[in-house]
């Protein structure tokens, strides 16, 4: 690219300096910024035209329009929550109190992963806002949590109390990465930072001063000192504890990591709304407690699901799971796993009370990779609502066993040749399943077994003398009478009576090589399809795209997936278990008024891609303007007096585009491509990332200064972000 010849100002020159010796130097957290992107959130509900506080929590800005981001569980409704307005305080001067500023609706909520996204739409006093009105707010880099490591550090920023004090700052490292079903092994951060209640729904940040992670605790108003009265809730013009009490939770040590809410915020920030139609609602269950029972411990899991079982492990173990089965859980349940070493509280593998992220029932794991676990004799003790329900023991130390074990069990069915033939975890409808697993360390004549279950209940057992060689693979078959329902199944296997291996598969659909047909005729509705029609109707008209689907032989219960992605990016994933007929046509799912793109979605049973179908909408490619996150500089800085090197308020930098000179400028809008306003210190940042290798102009105005006018500066691919000092010099 030849680049016309214009000239530099000193100014500008000032400027690349600066931002190319930021680029070079390892990069340091801007604290003012990141404390002006903290928000603290109410939870309300109107009573006789007052608004009484339910829940509350932090909060954290991820984009100048509004987008915030934060916990579920002080936000959506449930018996502590049960609010209807939410209420954004900001940060409007540093090292003091939040302001409630505007309020705002839940843009997206991920239940499971205790995760919400809330847009601000209206004012304080309930006027609608555009976010096109709203002046640009302060908003927060985000960072990739899945390089975060043990011993990183961390900073967490949050309100420390009821919004009566200013933004706080905690210091600490990452102690263990912990691994759960509902995000695999990165699904918890744990930190020994003090960290407050009130602080969930924060932000974590690399020292970089990325966001990495939202701390995360558990509502709880029944213990003591974990609530507090804030209004008068019953009408007799007293507050006390006739009142309803405001949970604000026990004290943090568990980060949930920002990743797992990349394809939400994505879907957020283009606004798509996609819809499971006709799925009905879960029909309400009987209210049982909860209840946890057959834990066992394994050294490793394959595909969530444990590789074998053990007893003991040896020095120098790096790997460990808890696995339990659960059922009657619901998403307010309160969930803790205590960790206990000779006698000692260890709290680098225990989790604090959290939300559950699981469903109603099924096999569950707690777990922690890539951390020594030191000698010792360990008590893993379960509870549920505060109570204890369950405990397990493991000793490790001392050297590795040569005990005889099984592990690693795949499902399929066998071919001509004997053979494991299938995907490992989900087998179609037949007479006839079958796996295959591990042994080591067998001796001739020792008593095995092998139970099948269903539901839950034993359909075939057989116990043997083991007459194969010491070690190698086997494979054994279970027919049910009557033939292979569809449903949850389970296979464990005893060694002397101690049970070694164990794993669930799924029994689903027709046979049709290594993935069963469960989902067929997966299409998206063309403009004549009826029953597209007839739904566009009753949803009032609006532009939608439909995805159709049949399906065969799904048990109620069975937990599936429906993904949709634009241009081959995930902006929208949700796990529930099947609620319809076993058998039917015509499923649908839609997506209301999507911009143009190509769009893909996928259906899948444990993990196993089942299904794919893809469409285009338009031209078939997302405008670039609606990607909020493409990759490009986040350009932040200070503009100063020259003179006094105090912060300038109310200056105006404007970015220009590249078919335009500044000299050129005329405040239309197809030549800005960005603009900024500097607060009371002097600090600005714009709102949207600026494309590397891209040449911009920039015009700079302040009332009493002389104006800054200057072309072509770019940032490089090694620039994302650039934080840059502005001074100005006052006209005569």
């Amino acid at each position: 690219m030849t680049m016309p010849k214009r000239v530099f100002c000193a100014m500008i020159f000032c400027m690349l300096a600066a931002m190319t010796a930021r680029g070079q130097a390892a990069r340091t957290a801007d604290l003012d910024r990141l404390k002006q992107a903290t928000v603290f959130l109410y939870q309300a509900r109107a009573v006789d035209n007052n608004l009484l506080v339910r829940c509350i929590s932090s909060g954290t800005l991820i984009s100048a329009d509004g987008l915030i981001i934060t916990n579920a569980h002080s936000l959506l409704p449930s018996r502590q929550c049960d609010g209807d307005t939410i209420i954004v305080a900001l940060n409007v001067v540093l090292d003091e109190p939040p302001i409630p500023k505007y309020r705002a609706d839940i843009a997206r909520a991920e239940a499971g992963l205790d995760i919400a996204l809330l847009r601000i739409t209206r004012q304080l006093d309930n006027r609608p806002i555009a976010s096109e009105s709203l002046p640009v707010l302060p908003f927060v880099e985000i960072g990739d949590s899945t390089t975060t490591a043990i011993d990183d550090n961390l900073l967490v920023l949050g309100y420390p109390e009821l919004g009566d004090q200013a933004v706080s700052v905690a210091r600490g490292t990452v102690t263990a990465l912990i691994a759960e079903p509902s995000a695999g092994g990165r699904s918890w951060f744990k930190t020994r930072a003090e960290l407050p209640g009130t602080m969930s729904g924060g932000g974590a940040y690399d020292t970089a001063g990325r966001l990495i992670g939202i701390p995360t605790n558990a509502l709880s108003a029944g213990r003591a000192g974990s609530c507090r009265y804030l209004s008068d809730s019953n009408g007799d013009n007293l507050v006390n504890s006739n009142d309803h009490c405001v949970p604000i939770g026990d004290f943090i040590s568990a980060i949930r990591p920002v990743h797992l809410a990349q394809s939400a915020i994505r879907g957020a920030r283009l606004g798509l709304d996609v819809r499971v139609e006709s799925a009905p609602a879960a029909p309400p269950s009987a209210q049982r407690a909860p209840a946890i029972s057959r834990l066992f411990f394994a050294p490793s899991i394959v595909d969530g699901l444990p590789a074998s079982v053990v007893g003991s492990l040896p020095t120098n173990t790096r790997s460990l799971y808890l696995f339990f089965d659960y059922a009657n859980m619901t998403p307010e349940t309160i969930y803790e796993l205590r960790v206990v070493r000779d006698g000692v509280p260890d709290r680098i593998f225990s989790l604090p009370p959290l939300r559950w992220s699981g469903g109603e029932r099924g096999l569950w794991h707690i777990g922690a990779r890539e951390q020594a676990w030191a000698n010792g004799a360990y008590e893993f003790t379960l509870l549920v609502d505060g109570a204890s329900v369950a405990s397990q023991q493991i000793v490790i130390g001392g050297a590795p066993e040569t005990r005889a074990r099984f592990s690693n069990i795949v499902f399929g069915t066998l071919d001509r040749d004997n053979r494991l033939v299938g995907n490992g975890s989900i087998v179609p409808i037949g007479s006839i399943a079958s796996a295959r697993f591990l042994y080591a360390n067998l001796r001739a004549g020792a008593p095995w077994s092998a139970i099948w279950y269903y539901e839950g209940a034993e359909v075939a057992r057989t116990t043997e003398a083991w007459s194969d060689d010491d070690f190698g693979s086997k494979s054994i078959s279970v027919a049910p009478q009557g033939g292979l329902l569809p449903g949850q199944y389970r296979l464990e296997l005893y060694i002397e009576g101690a049970l070694s291996a164990t794993s669930d598969f799924i029994v689903a659909g027709a046979s049709g090589g290594p993935l069963p047909l469960i989902f067929s005729n997966l299409r998206f509705a063309a403009a004549g399809d009826r029953l597209a029609t007839r739904q566009t109707l009753a949803a009032g008209g609006a532009p939608s795209l439909y995805a159709l689907f049949d399906w065969r032989r799904i048990a109620s219960g069975t937990p599936w997936t429906v993904r949709w992605l634009v241009d081959d990016q995930a902006f929208f994933q949700v796990s529930s278990p099947w609620q319809t007929s076993e058998t039917g046509a015509g499923f649908a799912v839609s997506l209301a008024d999507p911009p143009d793109g190509k769009y893909t979605i996928q259906l899948l049973i444990n993990n196993l891609k089942l299904a794919e179908a893809e469409t285009t909408v338009g031209i078939g490619q997302l405008p670039l303007d609606r990607f909020a996150d493409f990759a490009g500089t986040v350009l932040s800085g200070t503009v100063i007096d020259a003179a006094t090197e105090r912060g300038i308020s109310g200056v105006t930098i404007v970015l220009i585009s590249e078919d335009y000179a500044a000299s050129e400028f005329v405040w239309r809008e197809d030549q800005i491509v960005a603009l900024a306003t500097t607060d009371r210190r002097g600090r600005f940042q714009f709102a949207r990332p600026l494309a590397f290798d891209t040449f911009y102009s920039v015009v700079i105005e302040a009332d009493g200064y002389i104006p800054h006018a200057a072309d072509e500066f770019l940032y490089e691919p090694d620039q994302p972000f650039a934080d840059i000092r502005i001074e100005m010099v006052r006209g005569s």
